[in-house]
């Protein structure tokens, strides 16, 4: 799974996910593309489970980028703890998403695989997504 090698801070605040993404909006990679809709995060195990939906789906054809990283750390207090005590500890980290975000790019296929390929790794994620292309939608 994907998370960061080392960060300057242990925890960090939540943030607000409002606004569109300002960067990452446009296919920079690959000829198709999967752009977020909706805001939201994505943990490192959802981001490994659409890869591995995507990259077999295209029966190891063609080439898969990951647009995103997780590099926010999500922190719990354990089950059953009163209030207070400080704050837990990271448990997970996640990428922040905001739509226009390009998540997943591929390329080496034709557009009916692709297309497949997306939908599949789609399903995964816990938002609205669309696949566009490099030549337009």
């Amino acid at each position: 799974m994907l998370m960061p090698k080392r960060t300057k801070f242990r925890k960090m605040f939540k943030g607000k996910r409002r606004g569109m993404a300002l960067r990452g909006a446009t296919i920079a990679f690959g000829d198709y593309g999967l752009q977020a809709l909706d805001c939201g995060w994505i943990t490192s195990r959802q981001l490994e489970a659409t890869r591995v939906a995507i990259t077999r789906k295209m029966k190891r054809q063609g080439q898969v980028w990951i647009r995103v990283f997780p590099d926010k750390p999500i922190t719990l207090k354990p089950a059953e703890t009163r209030m207070g005590k400080g704050k837990g500890a990271p448990e997970y980290w996640v990428a922040v998403v905001k739509p226009g975000r390009i998540l997943f790019e591929i390329n080496g296929v034709d557009l009916t695989a692709a297309k497949a390929a997306l939908t599949l790794g789609a399903a995964k994620l816990p938002f609205k997504t669309r696949i566009i292309s490099r030549q337009g939608d």
